[in-house]
């Protein structure tokens, strides 16, 4: 049985549905979604997305057996806002920032020193 096969059948079911229920609401016969449940046969392009809505799930549920990640739906929660760094933490970060500074610094003062004598 293929992860299709399996799919159909245990989403049918979590919906409460008979494979007649399922084949009205597909315009097939019982016997197609048998097929499709058993893996002889399987559904189209057109009848996979008509599955999809139908089971409210994602195609890669329906054909991969994926399970959904809320983290990667468009839909997600609000991150949670960042706290600002405290001194030592942006030292810690940017620790090499102080060399360059430094020097800036150092370079100014002995240029004013020089211009004032």
């Amino acid at each position: 049985m293929t992860v299709l096969a399996q799919q159909i059948k245990s989403l049918r079911k979590a919906k409460n549905m008979s494979q007649d229920d399922l084949a009205e609401r597909l315009y097939i016969s019982r016997q197609a979604i048998s097929k499709w449940e058993t893996g002889e046969a399987t559904p189209d392009l057109e009848k996979l997305i008509v599955l999809a809505d139908i089971f409210e799930v994602s195609l890669d549920v329906l054909i991969l057996g994926k399970e959904e990640d809320l983290e990667d739906s468009s839909v997600s929660e609000p991150q949670a806002l960042e706290q600002p760094k405290t001194f030592w933490e942006f030292l810690a970060e940017f620790w090499w920032i102080i060399f360059p500074v430094l020097g800036a610094v150092i370079w100014f003062i002995r240029s004013l020193v020089e211009i004032l004598n």
